[in-house]
């Protein structure tokens, strides 16, 4: 196995390298040769600079893109940086996938979907999202499927992991002051980044081409995930509960977030199986370990 992770400095590039350092990959991952590529090697929106990549190196059997703008309100602020980075760049990555024989795996989100609907979305739903992120990353994976039928699109949602996101800004605030206020009017799945770069290999190494849904078990609001990672590192700091529009009135500038993007791991469940764990339980583990580096 001959494998290129992009983002590599990401969350869930951090992840995956850690996962392959403690040699806990599934059966066909042993051994593998993985480069490991963030943006000063890589910058997957310019293809000239993908292609220098690929041509100085051998053929991959697989390339796992974790590169994108995530800031959604940076998106929003900066629409043509966000599809340079999450349209542009995985069709420039998908195209030497195809020219090299490679098979892509590319991560997606939930935002891709409008939010309008209670209850979990599955692959087959209509997307339509409502930010620019979304826009930016619903184009990028209709660019890559398009580019080279050897591809997975893994939509993911509420990530964590090592780096900057929503559990440990919570968890600093919580370090700071007794209160923190929080939106409790928009539900998702909080997945482990570590959970996911499992399952992100287990993909890898099938033919069953196309889009997946991959997110820890159950869905929760951004209150309730923020209460749990309280509870669990033992933080004495309140949440205080608000609405979308109470959130939006105090902070004008920010993007439009789906109201219900839970995802359910159809696609999953029905093929390889889905060893996607109950989001309360991986969130513990999370809590336990960054305790445990911070000791």
């Amino acid at each position: 196995m001959r494998a290129l992770v992009t983002g590599a400095l990401g969350q869930l590039g951090r992840a995956l390298r850690r996962r392959t350092d403690e040699g806990r990959v599934p059966a066909g991952w042993e051994g593998a040769h993985v480069d490991w590529a963030d943006l000063a090697e890589i910058n997957i929106a310019e293809a000239a600079s993908v292609d220098a990549w690929f041509d100085a190196h051998e053929p991959y059997d697989v390339v796992v893109n974790c590169a994108a703008m995530t800031n959604v309100d940076g998106c929003e602020r900066n629409f043509p940086a966000a599809f340079a980075a999450n349209a542009l760049g995985p069709m420039n990555l998908a195209r030497a996938c195809a020219r090299t024989g490679a098979a892509l795996v590319h991560v997606s989100t939930d935002y891709v979907f409008p939010g309008t609907e209670p209850g979990e979305r599955v692959e087959g739903d209509v997307p339509a999202p409502i930010s620019a992120y979304g826009r930016s990353k619903l184009a990028g994976e209709g660019l890559a499927l398009a580019a080279n039928p050897r591809t997975h699109v893994v939509r993911t949602a509420w990530l964590y992991g090592e780096g900057h996101n929503f559990v440990a800004t919570m968890l600093r605030l919580a370090a700071r002051g007794d209160a923190v206020t929080v939106v409790d009017d928009q539900f998702g799945n909080p997945t482990s980044a570590d959970d996911l770069s499992g399952e992100l290999m287990r993909i890898a190494l099938t033919d069953l081409f196309g889009t997946w849904h991959c997110t820890n078990e159950g869905t929760c609001s951004w209150a309730d995930l923020a209460e749990e990672a309280f509870r669990l590192a033992g933080a004495d700091c309140r949440v205080v509960r608000c609405s979308t529009e109470e959130w939006r009135r105090m902070n004008p500038t920010t993007a439009v977030r789906p109201r219900h993007s839970s995802l359910a791991n159809a696609r999953l469940e029905q093929t390889i199986g889905n060893s996607m764990r109950p989001w309360r339980e991986a969130l513990a583990d999370y809590i336990a370990q960054t305790t445990d580096r911070e000791a």
